[in-house]
This record gives structure tokens, sequence and C-alpha cells, in this order.
């Protein structure tokens, strides 16, 4: 059986025009086994706040694939497709971190406190190998050193392959790897309508709404209407620039209001059975049958 489309089944999922249900885990093999039977559509290895290990993610990536799904998929891609989000503010432009984790084959990268023009182009540079300036889709410049044995085999494919599929999307349109800049700061907010029209490859926006919250004077008041106001904000500049937008602390009583909101990346807090991504696929469903009738 051939290889689908895309490997990373997120971008399927936002290419379908539906949302995608994800949540952070440690890098842990016994949370892997978790996820990989559960609810979620991604799960995201924390590493910013969690220890940066890239044995521990190796680890995890294993126990991530189930060979019952293999075999009734038709390909190696596990069923939940793995991140990381790893430690590095994007104003210390760490690309070697990036690099770690993609070489031991995650399908997309969260880096943290992107507030710049110049911190968003290198989050996606650090996502893409070089290539000659004369190439197509050359912009912004690939980063990323050349180690691509153990991500081809964790994805299943040859190195030509994992070379042509290892491109940011939606910048390379049949890229497997996504670039998600986090937007945590009242001036990333301000930045952002110049981040998403010069810097392609962003492939989606998640707002930190802890960090917000803070530069706001708001700890952690996720209802206080200067945050939601924010929030709106980020929701808005994404829609303009065609660009997906994703949000953390999903409950059960704000998902359908995130759904109708716009959002595309929803993370509920990481349970086995979550109930916020019931009440949200129910939502879907819905509208699904509405806009039948």
């Amino acid at each position: 059986m051939s290889a689908p489309a895309h490997l990373n089944g997120a971008i399927a999922k936002l290419l379908a025009g539906e949302p995608v249900f994800a949540s952070f885990s440690p890098a842990d093999p016994g949370n892997a086994q978790a996820f990989a039977g559960g609810p979620y559509d991604a799960v995201v290895f924390e590493m910013e706040h969690n220890p940066f290990s890239t044995r521990e993610l190796r680890d995890s990536l294993q126990y991530l694939l189930d060979r019952a799904q293999i075999l009734q998929r038709g390909n190696a891609s596990p069923a939940v497709t793995p991140f990381v989000r790893v430690p590095a503010n994007g104003s210390e432009m760490n690309q070697w971190l990036a690099k770690q984790v993609l070489d031991s084959g995650v399908y997309g990268v969260i880096f943290p406190h992107v507030s710049t023009v110049d911190e968003a182009r290198n989050a996606v540079g650090a996502c893409r190998y070089p290539r000659p300036e004369s190439a197509e889709r050359y912009d912004p410049p690939g980063l990323r050193g050349d180690g691509p044995f153990g991500a081809a085999r964790y994805w299943g494919i040859d190195v030509a392959d994992y070379y042509r599929r290892a491109d940011t999307w939606p910048l390379a349109p049949d890229g497997d790897v996504l670039a998600i800049i986090m937007c945590e700061e009242v001036k990333a907010i301000r930045n952002l309508p110049k981040m998403l029209e010069q810097v392609p490859g962003i492939g989606l926006v998640l707002i930190g709404e802890g960090d917000l919250s803070q530069d706001l004077g708001h700890p952690r008041e996720y209802d206080n209407p200067e945050v939601e106001a924010a929030i709106a904000d980020v929701v808005a500049i994404c829609a303009d620039a065609g660009v997906p937008a994703g949000i953390p602390h999903v409950t059960p009583g704000n998902v359908t209001k995130r759904l109708e909101q716009g959002f595309r990346w929803l993370m509920p807090n990481p349970t086995r059975s979550n109930q916020a991504v019931e009440i949200g696929q129910k939502w879907l469903a819905g509208r699904d049958a509405r806009a039948a009738t």
C-alpha cells in the first residue's frame, strides 16, 4: 500500500478543514502508550518546562507506535502525530534544538515566545534543509543540519522521500513538517501581521495564554475581558492571513466557544478519555449536519 499524501496526521486534518485535538505530555514511554490509544490527533511532548531529553523522546516515539494501527492504516506513521515544544524562547535563536527533535522523527516543532519577524524566520528556517538561492521556495533559508536517517526510518520511508516530505507546510504543499510559533506577549500580537506576511512556512500560531495573561497583568485569569480580547485579536489576525490558530487550556466548558471562534488546534488537558474532545466532536457533527440541510 502506498504512503498517504501526508504522513503528518495534523496537516491532513487541517487540509480537510477539520480541527486538530492535541495535548501536552512529558516525554515518557508510559504517557506515550496512553496517548497511542486515546482520543487525540496529536501529542506534544513538552520539553520547555520539562527536561530536554532526546533519549526519552526517542523511547516515547517508539512506544507511541502501535503495530495493529500500522497494519490497519498501511503505513508506519503513528495514528497520534508527535510534536515537541522546545525549551528555548524564540529570541534565543537555538536552531539545534529543532534539529535534534526533528532528527528523532517528530513531525513538527513548537517554538515558544516568538515575537518578531526575525524570530519567526529563524523558527521556520530551523525546520528546513538548506537549498540553493535559485531553488523554488527558497525563503526562509533552511538552517537544519543534514542527518535524516533516524527520522526517515521512523517515518517508514527512504531518505530520498524523507527529503521531499521534510519541508514546512504549507510553504511546501507536500511538506510534512509543521513549524508552530507561540504568541505569548503583547509585542507578539503587535508584530503578528508582519510575521505572517513576511515569513512563509508558519504552519500554525499557538496562543500562550499563561504568559500572555502575565504580560497583560492578569496571571492565569483566562476569562478576563482583556485576555479574551487579546485572544480574539490573534484569531482575527490569523484568519486574515489564512493561518490556523491554536489554543491550550481547552475544557468541556469552553471547547464549543473556541471552535465557534475559529480555533483549529485545540489542546485539552491530558487525559486518556477527554470530555472536551467528545463535546467538540459532537459540535462538529452538528455543524456538518446543519450545513447539509
